[in-house]
């Protein structure tokens, strides 16, 4: 890898985690459902997604039936992920949404020896119970009648189908680019959610149809293309490492733009959560790179 190739590639890398941590403005910016803008996101970002794979010369089919199997259901679990997604910031805050969302990597550290036949390590149940103690900082009452409490309920279920996303992913479908298999994932997501899509779309305004568009080009599809870009030209650990970076964007940008303010207890209970998701993507690339050199 060239020197030159890395500061372009954090560039890109930066530009793709600043756009996913925005994304979560547009639970609070679109007048929408949680499903509405979901679905509405999906149809624009897989015209996208299509136009830029075609645009660079490249076959939209894939390479067997099995594999349109798989995308079916990877699509069917990305539309479940990001209804509930939108939904956890529409009940309680964009930063909380996120941090409750962001328990996904020690979920993942924590299931995948589950599918692989390894066992877990003692420093990831510690990861597990540090992340339990950093959502418990930000519940207010353990009670799901209060919508910040539902919401970070609702978040925590939107990472664990995230995760079983990545996994399924990264053990069917690892073959395709992050554009192809988004394109797909997008697809189905758009008709899997179309029989429960609630507003007219006569009706929707073109304030709304502009958010609608800029979070299906600039915030979906554009971002896909940059993460792919910079993983050809970093090192995993990197991509990782700056991945976490998301929930600080996202709440940095919710108290610019939204005016969404964090209390003591969401700081300490977010701090909690991102340093154990940086730890553990940490120490998972370090895992990887011992087996590589084994």
């Amino acid at each position: 890898m060239s020197q030159t190739a890395k500061p372009s590639g954090l560039i890109e890398l930066h530009l793709a985690v600043l756009m996913f941590g925005g994304t979560a403005l547009f639970s609070k910016l679109i007048p929408l459902s949680a499903l509405d803008i979901t679905f509405l996101r999906c149809v624009v970002a897989a015209l996208v997604l299509a136009s830029l794979i075609k645009f660079r010369g490249k076959y939209l089919s894939l390479a067997s039936k099995q594999d349109y199997l798989v995308a079916i259901g990877l699509g069917v679990i990305v539309s479940l992920h990001w209804v509930t997604y939108f939904a956890a910031m529409q009940l309680s805050s964009v930063a909380i949404g996120m941090i409750a969302f962001f328990t996904y990597p020690v979920m993942t550290v924590i299931a995948e020896p589950l599918l692989t036949g390894n066992k877990i390590k003692l420093m990831d149940i510690i990861s597990g119970v540090l992340v339990l103690i950093g959502v418990v900082l930000l519940i207010p009452e353990a009670n799901l009648g209060n919508d910040t409490t539902l919401g970070i309920a609702v978040g925590i279920v939107s990472a664990m189908l995230f995760t079983a996303r990545n996994l399924l992913q990264k053990r069917y479908f690892s073959q395709y680019s992050g554009p192809h298999a988004m394109f797909y994932q997008t697809l189905v997501a758009a008709v899997f959610l179309m029989p429960w899509h609630q507003t007219e779309l006569q009706t929707i305004s073109l304030e709304t149809w502009g958010l609608i568009v800029l979070l299906g080009v600039v915030f979906t599809a554009a971002p896909h293309a940059l993460f792919t870009s910079a993983l050809r030209q970093l090192s995993a650990k990197t991509v990782g490492l700056v991945s976490c970076l998301q929930p600080f964007y996202g709440a940095m940008l919710a108290l610019v733009i939204l005016g969404e303010a964090l209390n003591l207890n969401t700081l300490i209970g977010g701090t909690i959560i991102v340093a154990t998701a940086i730890f553990e993507t940490h120490q998972s690339h370090q895992s990887q790179r011992r087996k590589k050199n084994a």
